[in-house]
């Protein structure tokens, strides 16, 4: 399942790669039609807005799996091993409450706001700009589940916390 699970962060990794090269794409064609053939593009910024917002969050997902969220790590490493834990346990236990928030109104607004249109581009549905949402909520929440079920079980205690997410244990 642990490898299942690694190999789809891979693949929502290169879909965030797609969704910058599109970006850097989308924006230079924008910039030469704007200063090159003095005719911008109406619709290209709004486009390119909607590329960096899936990027940030998809981009999130893949940080989170492997751990690399600015942290306190000065701080958790002067910790005692028993009180890091607690630390640990606890602060996964807040991000797992953000998750879910992120995830049920994630959920509400793309049903709310599912047959709405884009203002400059008619064809693109608010409810799939919105949808990053949910399914980045819900792919967070499945990480911070499984991370947190590690910390209070103690599996993967052996290698170090941050080495158990990164991804970088051999399977």
């Amino acid at each position: 399942m642990e490898r299942f699970f690694r190999r789809f962060i891979d693949l929502v990794e290169w879909c965030a790669v797609l969704l910058l090269a599109l970006m850097v794409i989308l924006v230079s064609l924008g910039v030469f039609f704007r200063y090159v053939l003095n005719s911008a593009l109406a619709w290209y910024d709004e486009f390119a807005s909607y590329l960096l917002v899936w990027l940030t969050f998809y981009g999130a997902v893949v940080v989170s799996y492997r751990h690399r969220h600015i942290g306190f790590e000065v701080v958790l490493d002067r910790l005692m091993p028993n009180t890091r834990k607690i630390m640990e346990v606890v602060a996964e236990f807040f991000v797992l409450g953000f998750q879910v928030v992120l995830f049920y109104y994630g959920w509400l607004l793309t049903r709310k706001m599912g047959d709405e249109t884009a203002v400059s581009l008619v064809w693109v549905k608010m409810g799939w700009v919105y949808s990053v949402l949910p399914v980045s909520g819900g792919l967070m929440l499945l990480i911070s589940a499984q991370r947190l079920i590690r910390l209070l079980f103690g599996k993967g205690e052996e290698k170090g916390t941050a080495a158990a997410w990164s991804g970088s244990s051999s399977e």
